[in-house]
């Protein structure tokens, strides 16, 4: 029991994490500690459980997958966080692996890889899915060249919000959430901001909501 390998697992959908825990719990070296149904609760838990590996779902509702990450890297240098994600563009890989995340594998493939990934990342491994460019040359169109505070912002733009209302959410000023729009848009060579949520969704920088 004592070399079983704790994990939390950190979805928003009640039903993924049920199919999650099934895959788990019929490997005999895997314990699930605990569950999280969204980033604020799977941080809270992985500080309290301190579990060996946080299987993390990228696009969670609140505080994402990638800043639930961060936090918990900070938090608790052991656990090693595994991020699952619907997306395979380098742009997503890069943000997870800069947020410090062991391993990124896709959700089409979790049930032949899952296991697999929980045992090479506590071997101290970095695991990236098939599906997507290794880690030291992934290569998008471009190089977006934004930072986590702009993808951050970016996804909230896409999901309707205002400048006002990001600032809330984010504990900004409404004065630098424009600039960091502005700054984004000067990067993209983008005018609009319909185009820019058009360019956001087409090149994968965001979560459709």
């Amino acid at each position: 029991m004592v070399d079983k390998i704790s994990v939390l697992l950190v979805d928003d959908h009640s039903l993924v994490r049920r199919g999650f825990r099934k895959i788990l719990e019929d490997e005999p070296g895997i314990a699930v500690v605990g569950e999280a149904g969204d980033g604020t609760e799977g941080v809270d838990l992985a500080c309290k459980l301190k579990p060996r590996v946080v299987v993390m779902d990228c696009a969670l509702p609140g505080m994402s997958g990638l800043q639930a990450t961060k936090k918990i890297v900070e938090s608790c240098p052991e656990t090693a966080v595994l991020m699952l994600s619907m997306h395979s563009e380098d742009t997503w890989v890069r943000q997870a692996l800069d947020a410090g995340a062991r391993g990124y594998i896709l959700k089409n493939a979790v049930d032949l890889e899952l296991v697999n990934a929980i045992k090479r990342v506590v071997a101290g491994e970095q695991v990236l899915d098939p599906g997507v460019a290794r880690a030291g040359n992934l290569k998008g169109e471009r190089d977006y060249g934004l930072t986590s505070r702009e993808l951050e912002i970016l996804q909230l733009i896409v999901d309707g919000k205002s400048n006002k209302e990001i600032a809330t959410q984010l504990d900004l000023s409404v004065n630098t959430v424009a600039v960091h729009r502005a700054n984004m848009m000067d990067a993209l060579g983008i005018h609009k901001t319909a185009e820019l949520v058009v360019y956001a969704i087409r090149n994968g920088l965001v979560n459709i909501p």
